[in-house]
């Protein structure tokens, strides 16, 4: 039992130390795992891998075909000798050797033009992953200031549950001096009860905050986590006349990544389309090979039996005196080859079969199907299109930041607006607490008016994060990054 006592009292007094010996992340931080973690940037990533697989592959295509072959093996039945090219029954151990290689000299450019297409190809495939890094940064951004918003709500619902328990403590002691009716202990407990309550729900909204951020950054839910907060105030933003929409927009155009990635698309659609074309003219090739092979017959002649002579009919004259000619009538013995001698006289045959060709040849499109014609048409099409989109996504990138600045510029009104009324409400509430400490003043009139500047604050706090939110957006759009 005084184990467990021990230990439990260990693990108390370690926890805080351990809570606060946590390590913050800042913004920058938070960025740099979740782009190191983001399943979409690695995907993206992955996908600009396969264009530069597919960009190597166009650029060997310029490099001469080479290919060696050889076979070996045992042909019988009626087949033809591929040493003598005669019809044979006789079963033969053969083998050959090739070498062939071509190279295209000319096609209209179609080779290089298809390396352009796939290098700008991989080169919008890059800008893709920095668009995603920056869609990724943009989110992580936007849930590390509610975070911090969550926050600020704490601090305010705290101190507002602090100045409520003060003002019960006063009350309950005029109370007991017979000053002050209970009525007014008992609202001022309630009011503490209702401060403590939203002191709560603003602690498990920005437990709920965190949790979704750790959410984005692909963090373990169960892990200890936690963000370091700057001021508000603090933050840098850049003053909102440096950030008119047109320049901004200008800028835009030059530095997004998505906006990079469509002017290098164009352009690759652009080769492609030369290189489609080039498909419906002649190509000229060169080409050439070496090749050699060698047969063996399975039987070899064993000997021989002279079993007489015939006369074959023909004469020949030797000095005046004719004589019959006589062919002899031989038996040939024949036996099979053993393995070895099977490959008997293989240096020679390959010797004397050893060949080579070298050639020119000009390949001239007719009629494929269409092929080459309307693979021509579909890429101007493609072009097109690419060009619309491009334009489509250029409004829309106009229309956002026209938006974002409006809604900046109407942030910035509002965040002035709110920080008045606090600072009339602030005043107003100091005024009414010390007309309650003097019995000028009831309890609920009080209440009033400190709920009023509570809630000012509040709108105040709310109003200066989405302003800062805003301008922080509209430098995110001018190539600032996002930065606290």
């Amino acid at each position: 039992m005084k184990r467990s006592k021990t230990l439990l009292l260990l693990l108390v007094c370690y926890l805080p130390y351990g809570m606060q010996a946590q390590e913050k992340w800042d913004l920058r931080r938070c960025v740099e795992y979740a782009l190191a973690n983001n399943l979409t940037v690695q995907q993206t990533s992955l996908q600009a891998n396969v264009a530069e697989v597919n960009e190597k592959q166009a650029r060997w295509s310029q490099y001469p075909n080479a290919d060696f072959s050889t076979n070996t093996g045992l042909q019988w039945g009626r087949s033809i000798d591929p040493t003598t090219n005669l019809y044979t029954s006789n079963e033969l151990l053969y083998q050959s050797y090739g070498v062939s290689a071509g190279i295209t000299v000319f096609n209209w450019h179609r080779i290089r033009n298809n390396i352009i297409s796939a290098d700008l190809t991989t080169d919008a495939a890059k800008m893709d992953i920095e668009k995603t890094k920056n869609d990724v940064a943009l989110n992580v951004a936007t849930y590390y200031l509610q975070v911090l918003l969550s926050r600020q709500q704490i601090q305010i619902t705290s101190v507002q549950m602090q100045q409520t328990k003060e003002q019960w403590e006063v009350a309950k002691k005029r109370v007991a001096a017979g000053a002050a009716p209970e009525l007014d202990a008992l609202t001022l407990e309630g009011q503490y009860a209702t401060d403590s309550s939203n002191y709560i729900t603003a602690r498990a909204t920005a437990d709920q905050n965190l949790l979704l951020l750790k959410q984005v950054l692909n963090i373990d839910a169960g892990k200890l986590f936690d963000i370091a907060t700057p001021p508000v105030e603090t933050i840098p933003v850049e003053p909102i006349l440096q950030l008119q929409p047109e320049t901004v927009y200008q800028i835009a155009l030059q530095n997004q990544p998505a906006q990079k990635a469509n002017a290098l698309r164009i352009q690759s659609l652009e080769a492609s389309m030369k290189s489609s074309r080039a498909a419906l003219f002649p190509t000229i090739s060169v080409g050439g090979s070496l090749g050699t092979n060698f047969s063996s017959t399975r039987d070899k002649v064993t000997g021989y039996t002279v079993k007489g002579v015939t006369p074959s009919g023909d004469l020949v004259s030797i000095s005046g005196t004719e004589y019959p000619v006589l062919t002899p009538d031989l038996q040939i013995n024949t036996g099979k080859k053993t393995f070895g001698e099977r490959w008997d006289g293989w240096g020679l045959q390959m010797n004397n079969n050893f060949r080579q060709s070298l050639g020119l040849s000009i390949a001239v499109p007719i009629n494929s199907g269409g092929n080459a014609r309307f693979n021509y048409q579909r890429s101007k099409l493609d072009l097109k299109n690419a060009e619309l989109n491009k334009a489509i996504i250029n409004q829309t990138l106009q229309n956002d930041i026209y938006k974002a600045y409006y809604n900046a510029s109407a942030a910035l009104e509002k965040f002035n607006a709110t920080k008045r009324t606090f600072e009339i409400t602030q005043k107003s509430y100091d005024v009414a607490k010390k007309r309650y400490e003097v019995g000028l003043l009831n309890t609920f009139d009080l209440l009033i008016s400190q709920n009023n500047m509570n809630k000012a604050q509040s709108d105040m706090t709310t109003a200066q994060f989405d302003y800062v939110f805003k301008l922080k957006v509209l430098e995110f759009y001018k190539g600032q990054g996002i930065k606290l």
